[in-house]
This record gives structure tokens, C-alpha cells and sequence, in this order.
């Protein structure tokens, strides 16, 4: 038995709830799922709930709806404690990055989409790319008077510029060889080179982050956002200000993982010194609590300056940069690929009796 539904009023009951399910998404859960039943992957009487509410918000209308031993979510959800320690539950985030939930790792089994969206969000850090080293924006003003006489020259892409992916997970080789074909010198920066170039086969330049900063005409953040201080892989601040400042060549910075690692104020200061020529973010940092503030009426206008200056400009095309709303996976292939890897660790969590998901935090 299914439902999808939007209104604030539930059944109880289901043995799965898909939170924050939108658009596409939804409908691509709801066919993954019922193949894997028609395929006796999902038991016969599997029942779920698809929605497009968060935990919270479905918690508050639902006061008395008591909440299943598994759940998915995406990256807006926040988890009661009374859920989390009501004995061993089980929690798919939807997304590549897991940080909103890694604090419960050895309280619930966590798992993520570890072959997340990887051609979409490359495709998109190439779209920022080529938007930003074309000087899109300021081409599209001039067409409006079709002035030519002061137009400012692009950068034209080439072996001549040097382009550093920094995470060189799956989405972070995935760019590093797209821009290698698109005619760039292309290296990486990971704390897990060593580990990497086994698995890349030395096809990866690896420098560190010192050379990056001192060389780049391009870096392009895709690491996975970790928040918890002990891990080896903590990066909230990464990109400083005082790190970004070292760039000797006038810089282009392109985000496609969290907004956390490279913060809007910095690249905001950075951009309007001159040491960042081109910007193209498509996150934010806290974001759940900025798309509150961008839509409240009742949140004060004057919280999030510096990502709302960046959206304003980008929208009105008066600076070289450019946004997106955390939407680089959102493409046709990449919903649908969303959908099914997450049915298959709700398959694997019953295979194993809701014991564990087969690949689980801790990864490392």
C-alpha cells in the first residue's frame, strides 16, 4: 500500500516514510518501489508514505503519528530525540553529503547515496565554468545594446589555464576529467591521494593545497562536507579568507558540495577586492535556515547579507557571478538515478532483517 500526498493530515502506520519528496523525485520513488515489490524485493504488504514534508514540519501536523523504524530523508530534516532513542532506527539521506546526521552514527545506521548525481553535479561545475570564464553576464547586458566598444575580454580556455578540483571523490574525478577534456591542466587536491592514485591509476596530478592556491587560475570545491571536529576530513572554513587571499593569479572559485566549506561573506570580499574574478555557487551555508529567511516574511531582512548579495547579483547579471539553489543533481537522469539507489539500501536494510544497511556510516 502507497501514498503520496501533500496535505498536512497522515495515516499512521507505514513501514517507510520518503521525506521531503519533490516533483519528479516523488514519482521516481514511487516507481522504484513498486518494481522492487512486483520483483520480491520489497516484501508483498510493504507500505510507505511519500511526501514532500520534512521530518519536523510532518511531526508538528502529525502530533500523534509515531514515525517508522526506517526513513529516508534529504538534507531539511531534523530528527526528534525522542525518535533517535527510542531503540536502533535506520535513516537514508537522500544526498551524497550525510554531515546533517553524522553526529548519530553510532546511534542509528545512516546511509547516503554514494553514486550521487556524479555527471549531473560535474556538468553543473562545468556550467559554472564556462559562465564565469566567458563573463556571461556581462556578454548578456551588452546584448540588450549590442555595445561592443567596451566589452571586456573572456578567458579562453586552455592548457594555459590550470583548473584544481579539490575532493577527488566520484564527482571530483568526474569534473577533473571533464575539464581535462574540455583543454585544461587539470590537478587535485585530496588528503587520500595516496589511496586515490591506486584507485585512479596515477591518471590524477595530486599537488597540495599550497601549490593549488599559488598556481590556480580555477578551483572547484567538491569535497564532502564534514562537520564533526575529530574526523580527519573536517572542513568547515576550508577556504578562508586568509587561504584564499595567497592566490597569485586572479581567481575563479566554483562550489558544487556545501556551502559551509567556502563562506558567502568570504567570496563576497574576495570577489569585490579583485581577487576573485568569477564566482558560481550552487550552495549555501545553512541553507535550510536561508531559504526560511529568503521566503519568512517575519525573518529579519538583514540575516544572510552576503548570500543574498550574491543571489542579487547574479539575478540582475550586474557582477560575474552566478547561483543555483542546490539543484546541480537535478537532472532527468540524475532524479531518476536518486531514486533507485535509494530503494536499493531500503532492499539491503531488509535483506539484513533491519539489523544495518550494507554500507553504512562510518565510511572511514
Amino acid at each position: 500500500m502507497n501514498n503520496t500526498e501533500s496535505s498536512p493530515h497522515f495515516e499512521t502506520g507505514y513501514d517507510i516514510i520518503h521525506f521531503e519528496a519533490l516533483g519528479p523525485e516523488a514519482a521516481h520513488i514511487e516507481e522504484e518501489t513498486v518494481k522492487a515489490i512486483q520483483q520480491n524485493m520489497l516484501p508483498e504488504n510493504h507500505t510507505y508514505l511519500i511526501t514532500p514534508d520534512n521530518v519536523q514540519t510532518f511531526v508538528e501536523n502529525n502530533p500523534e503519528a509515531s514515525l517508522p523504524d526506517i526513513i529516508t530523508t534529504k538534507t531539511h530534516s531534523l530528527l526528534p530525540d525522542s525518535y533517535i532513542n527510542s531503540g536502533t532506527k535506520s535513516i537514508v539521506t537522500r544526498s551524497a553529503g550525510y554531515d546533517h546526521f553524522e553526529q548519530l552514527k553510532y546511534k542509528a545506521n545512516i546511509t547516503s547515496l554514494k553514486e550521487y548525481c556524479v555527471n549531473a553535479v560535474s556538468q553543473t561545475a562545468m556550467k559554472f565554468i564556462y559562465a564565469t570564464a566567458g563573463m556571461l553576464n556581462h556578454y548578456e547586458m551588452n546584448s540588450a545594446t549590442f555595445e561592443r566598444m567596451h566589452s571586456r575580454t573572456f578567458l579562453e580556455l586552455g592548457r594555459h589555464r590550470l583548473l584544481t578540483v579539490f575532493g577527488v571523490g566520484k564527482i571530483g574525478k568526474c569534473i577533473h576529467d571533464l575539464a581535462e577534456a574540455n583543454g585544461l591542466t587539470v590537478r587535485g587536491v585530496d588528503i587520500r591521494h595516496e589511496q586515490l592514485n591506486c584507485l585512479y591509476n596515477c591518471t590524477v596530478q595530486f599537488i597540495s593545497k599550497e601549490e593549488a592556491i599559488a598556481t590556480s587560475d580555477i578551483i572547484v570545491n567538491a569535497m564532502n562536507l564534514t562537520k564533526d571536529r575529530e574526523s580527519l576530513f573536517y572542513n568547515i572554513g576550508y577556504f578562508s579568507e586568509e587561504y584564499l587571499s595567497k592566490a597569485e593569479k586572479d581567481l575563479i572559485f566554483i562550489n558544487v558540495t556545501r556551502g559551509e566549506i567556502a563562506q558567502e561573506d568570504i567570496l563576497l570580499r574576495l570577489y569585490d577586492s579583485g581577487k576573485i574574478i568569477g564566482i558560481g555557487v550552487d550552495v549555501f551555508s545553512n541553507e535550510s535556515e536561508f531559504a526560511r529567511a529568503l521566503n519568512d516574511d517575519d525573518c529579519d531582512r538583514n540575516d544572510f547579507p552576503a548570500a543574498r548579495e550574491l543571489i542579487r547579483r547574479s539575478v540582475n547579471r550586474s557582477a560575474n557571478i552566478y547561483v543555483q539553489p542546490h539543484q546541480a543533481f537535478n537532472s532527468d537522469i540524475a532524479v531518476k538515478a536518486k531514486a533507485a539507489e535509494a530503494i536499493k539500501h531500503v532492499i539491503s536494510w531488509y535483506r539484513n532483517n533491519g539489523r544495518n544497511f550494507d554500507d553504512q556510516l562510518p565510511y572511514y
